[in-house]
C-alpha cells in the first residue's frame, strides 16, 4: 500500500466478538465507487462501520488497518477521520432551523458569519432548498429532509462516505430519488462509498460490487 494510494482501503480487517468472528473483509474502495455489504441483522454490517468511523464499543476485538487516501487512520479519534455517514434516520436536530444545521456540518476553517452564510446559501441551492435557512426541520417532507441530511454531512468534507440502511425508511418513490442523489453525489465528488443494506435494490441502486457477510 503506498502513501498517495487514493479510496478507502481495509486491509485485512477482522472484527470478533469473543471467539465469535463477524467480519473479515480486505478490499480498496476506489474514489467514486460504491461497495454494498449485505447479511442479515446480527451479521456484523453496522459493526464495521463503528470500526471505520472509530466508534467500536470496546467488546469488540478488530485487528486489520484501515486507511483513507493513503492515509491510516485506524487509531485516529473519530473526529479526525473524515469519514461521513448516513443512517436511517436523518437526525436533524429539531430545536434548530434548517440553516442552522446545516452550520452545525460546516467545518471549523470557515469562518465569520458571512463566509459561512454564503457556504449555506450555495448548500441548500444545490439541493433545491433556496430560501429554506429559517424553517422548522419539522415542516419539511421526508425528501427534503433527507436532502439536507446529506448537505450538512458533505459540508463537513468528508472524504468517504458510509450509508448504514441510509434509505430503510422512505417510501417507494422517495427511496429512488434519494438513492440517485447521494450516488451521483458520490461519484461527482469522487467518495468512496461503503453501504450497509439487506435490501438487493440499494444494492442495484449502488451499481458497485457486494461483498456477503
Amino acid at each position: 500500500m503506498v502513501r498517495d494510494e487514493r479510496g478507502l482501503r481495509l486491509a485485512g480487517v477482522s472484527i470478533a466478538l469473543g471467539p465469535e468472528r463477524l467480519v473479515a473483509i480486505d478490499t480498496l474502495i476506489a474514489p467514486g465507487e460504491a461497495l454494498t455489504v449485505m447479511g442479515p441483522s446480527g451479521s456484523g454490517k453496522s459493526t464495521l462501520l463503528a470500526a471505520i468511523t472509530g466508534t467500536l464499543p470496546p467488546a469488540f476485538a478488530m485487528t486489520g488497518r484501515i486507511l483513507l487516501d493513503g492515509t491510516d487512520i485506524t487509531r485516529l479519534p473519530t473526529e479526525a477521520r473524515r469519514i461521513g455517514i448516513l443512517f436511517q434516520d436523518e437526525l436533524l436536530f429539531p430545536h434548530l432551523s434548517v440553516g442552522a444545521n446545516l452550520a452545525f456540518g460546516l467545518r471549523p476553517g470557515v469562518r465569520g458569519r458571512t463566509e459561512r452564510q454564503a457556504r449555506i446559501e450555495a448548500a441548500l441551492e444545490a439541493i433545491g432548498l433556496a430560501d429554506f435557512a429559517p424553517r422548522d426541520p419539522a415542516t419539511l417532507s421526508g425528501g427534503q429532509r433527507a436532502r439536507v441530511a446529506l448537505m450538512r454531512m458533505l459540508l463537513s468534507e468528508p472524504r468517504a462516505l458510509l450509508l448504514d440502511e441510509a434509505f430503510s425508511k422512505l417510501d417507494t418513490l422517495l427511496r429512488a430519488q434519494v438513492r440517485d442523489l447521494v450516488f451521483q453525489t458520490a461519484r461527482e465528488r469522487g467518495l468512496p462509498v461503503l453501504q450497509v443494506t439487506h435490501d438487493a435494490a440499494d444494492a442495484d441502486a449502488a451499481g458497485g460490487r457486494r461483498h456477503l457477510l
